[in-house]
């Protein structure tokens, strides 16, 4: 899944009232988990790429129209430099699987609320990296993120148990000390 950079079909208000099962904040942290995703796989943004993924949002056109306009020459010759220099368009698909989201949402839990982590995502109805997936697919559905030909919400299935995941791989790390203490 990535971030597309044209303009959603409806508001995240909406897609929660339609989808009826997860309020605005756990939208909106699971949005917060792609870039934090993107960055784990692909290394953060270089500013040649921030400033494509700008003109794309002002002028709203999609990762797709940007590489045809590409090929067909059709776009200014400042942008085409950027492009070249990163390498292509290619390289601004900061694509992550259903699996790598799912764990980058787990770490990013419990940077956030330590041993609180499962509490908050279940406070939301986040309870199963399924839910995690409900809620990518709710936000592909209605143009907030874009996925590839391969990606399925089957990808979200069974990722880790969120009690395991959350309790049991909880580690303290003790300042001064080598090692980590388990909770």
């Amino acid at each position: 899944m990535v971030a597309t950079m044209t303009q959603p079909e409806k508001t995240l208000e909406q897609i929660v009232c339609e989808t009826g099962r997860y309020p605005v904040e756990g939208f909106v942290f699971v949005q917060e988990c792609i870039g934090a995703a993107a960055d784990a796989v692909h290394g953060p943004p270089s500013p040649e790429m921030e400033r494509v993924a700008q003109y794309m949002t002002r002028k709203n056109i999609s990762l797709e129209e940007l590489r045809q306009r590409y090929e067909d020459g059709d776009l200014p010759a400042w942008l085409t430099l950027l492009l070249d220099r990163i390498g292509g368009p290619e390289k601004l698909n900061r694509h992550v699987t259903g699996q790598q989201l799912c764990w980058a949402i787990r770490d990013t839990a419990l940077k956030r609320w330590g041993l609180l982590a499962r509490q908050v995502l279940a406070h939301w109805g986040i309870t199963r990296t399924e839910d995690i997936g409900a809620i990518v697919f709710a936000l592909v559905d209605n143009g907030w993120l874009s996925k590839q030909p391969t990606d399925s919400i089957d990808d979200f299935n069974h990722v880790f148990s969120f009690s395991e995941a959350f309790d049991r791989a909880y580690r303290i790390k003790l300042e001064g000390h080598n090692c980590d203490e388990s909770i």
